[in-house]
């Protein structure tokens, strides 16, 4: 063998191991740092919150794959195709755990060469409902001012958005514009008769939701709250009236310088849609109590949309002259009226119920409707002249057992010369269904600017001997539709040569009945619990609807304020005695 060929053979296959380790070392060293995540901050949250679940990831060597886990359980997981970093996201909601509890997030990754990273948690917490920050408001509000609903605002005397306090309107008045987020609580103060009043040029925009209603309610802790435990919800606006001419206005009953009224049909002071106003109604002066809403002169670029009035110590709702139209309205229990019309109102109103409490009725006199043109009964123009469909007033008289107060008067106390529009309606419950009340009312029958089609008037079973109290006693002693007045003695009315119950009968789709069993009506209307609405199958009211001309009306085919859907769903409240409104929602 030649010993230098073997020399430099050997020589050979050393440097060519030594390239193959050189090789495999390097390639080795190549293979980047495994994954790492940084998870979000601990947070906290009310139950039914959401909560934020975050991550931060690099991986040098390209990301695979993601998992998530909840105390140890699959929460979710991602693949991916090389990326070097990432952001990830997720929303929790939190469950219904006990105050204080956590729920744990980990989180781990794998790269493109099987490495993992180390695990990073995140831990979110149960926590108390935070208690609203109260906050004061006196005087005037001008410019643009928001509420927050994690704040609780107590009107303290009369607060006004603007600056518009005398008679005639002044264009260089301060204005104001008052935002109110959904879900934001405010108080009335007791003693100084605490009143939201939105002046002329003004505006308030309080749009809440149905799961996040904006209150207006009284500032008493729960057991202690009563009707008229402060003033009320006031809105002005510009819109005619039949009381006053071009910018010079009147003042809202009272004399808290609610100056309304101008020439302006259109006037638009904000919207308000899922607002209740509860235990309003407190008293100005002796006999002159502020509604829980007020709308004085509202003109129709105003929006009116799912509102409930309880407990007021006046009525519910009132219009003094103006155009503004609104839908989704209820009224609950108030002591007085549930809708009042009056001074040329000429609105249109949708779906909308009232609904009594048997002993809560007012010494001037209980009604559903009462609506006039003035109070002299008057040819003012314009005319009180409301479009209204689809309405539900339900009276006191659950039973013929139950015993109500001999204040309660008519469903509809139709008087002093208006010329109202009613479609669609079932009234029951009350002495009186209907009430045309005064000879130019009688005559606006007659001549047919004065409209009732399609509604229905039902007694209570048993309740006298025509489900009005006839031939029973104590008093009231009532009717479906009076033919007498209540002078003393009476005096027979009429309808043209007719009597107004013949009239009422042979007008479109009326109908008057001694019971409400039958028509598709829950008992829980007249009851203090949260109602059902919706009609039972078969009822009678569930079909024979029509709808009044205009683009306002929504298509319906039901008579009443509802029919299968119940549109008072998450937003109102028929219990807010006993709920506590301290706490942010």
């Amino acid at each position: 063998m030649n010993f230098r060929r073997l020399t430099q053979s050997v020589l050979t296959l050393g440097i060519l191991s030594l390239a193959l380790v050189f090789n495999a070392c390097k390639k080795e060293e190549e293979i980047g740092p495994a994954p790492t995540i940084t998870a979000g901050n601990a947070t906290q949250g009310l139950v039914g919150a959401v909560a934020k679940i975050t991550a931060t990831i690099n991986a040098p060597e390209g990301l695979k794959t993601l998992t998530v886990l909840k105390n140890g359980q699959a929460f979710d997981s991602k693949s991916y195709t090389g990326q070097t970093t990432d952001s990830y996201s997720k929303d929790y909601t939190i469950e219904n755990l006990p105050i204080g509890s956590s729920v744990v997030f980990t989180f781990q990754a794998t790269d493109s060469q099987n490495q993992t990273s180390t695990v990073a948690t995140q831990v979110v917490s149960v926590s108390d409902i935070p208690s609203r920050t109260p906050v004061d408001v006196r005087g005037v509000i001008t410019g643009n001012v928001t509420w927050t609903k994690d704040k609780i605002y107590k009107l303290i005397g009369f607060v006004r958005v603007g600056a518009d306090t005398t008679e005639t309107f002044s264009s260089t008045a301060a204005t104001g514009t008052l935002t109110i987020e959904p879900g934001t609580v405010i108080i009335g103060d007791r003693a100084s008769k605490g009143t939201l009043i939105v002046q002329r040029g003004s505006k308030i925009i309080a749009n809440g939701t149905a799961d996040a209603p904006i209150v207006f309610t009284s500032e008493r802790p729960i057991g202690q709250r009563e009707s008229g435990d402060w003033g009320g919800l006031v809105i002005c606006g510009r819109a005619v009236n039949n009381q006053s001419t071009g910018d010079k206005g009147i003042q809202l009953e009272g004399s808290y310088k609610g100056w309304h009224g101008g020439s302006n049909d259109a006037d638009n002071s904000g919207s308000l849609k899922y607002v209740r106003v509860e235990y309003a109604g407190v008293p100005i002066n002796p006999n002159q109590e502020v509604n829980s809403f007020t709308f004085g002169s509202v003109g129709s670029g105003t929006t009116l949309e799912y509102l409930q009035a309880s407990y007021g110590l006046d009525d519910s709702f009132e219009w003094f002259g103006g155009t503004v139209n609104a839908k989704y309205l209820v009224a609950y229990r108030g002591l007085d009226d549930d809708f009042d019309m009056d001074f040329g109102y000429r609105g249109n109103l949708q779906f909308i119920v009232g609904m009594r409490g048997a002993t809560l009725a007012d010494q001037s006199g209980s009604n559903g409707f009462e609506v006039d043109n003035d109070g002299q009964g008057s040819a003012a123009a314009p005319i009180t002249a409301p479009v209204i469909s689809n309405v539900s007033l339900i009276g006191p008289k659950e039973t013929n057992a139950t015993s109500i107060s001999t204040q309660f008067q008519n469903g509809m106390h139709l008087r002093r010369n208006t010329q109202i529009k009613v479609y669609n309606a079932v009234v029951t419950g009350y002495p009186n269904g209907v009430y045309i009340d005064g000879t130019n009312t009688l005559a606006n029958a007659g001549s047919g600017s004065l409209i009732l089609n399609r509604v229905v008037v039902a007694g209570v079973a048993n309740w006298g001997n025509n489900g009005f109290g006839q031939g029973s006693s104590p008093a009231p002693i009532g009717f479906a539709v009076r033919d007498i007045n209540t002078a003393t003695p009476a005096v027979d009315l009429k309808v043209g040569e007719q009597k107004p119950s013949d009239w009422f009968a042979a007008q479109a789709g009326n109908k008057i009945l001694t019971t409400y069993a039958g028509l598709g009506l829950s008992q829980s209307l007249f009851q203090a619990v949260t109602p059902t609405f919706t009609l039972s199958n078969g009822g009678t009211l569930a079909t024979g609807g029509t709808i009044p001309s205009g683009s306002f009306f929504s298509a319906a085919t039901f008579i009443g304020a509802f029919g299968s859907e119940d549109w008072t769903t998450k937003w109102s409240n028929f219990n807010p005695g006993t709920t506590d409104y301290s706490k942010v929602k």
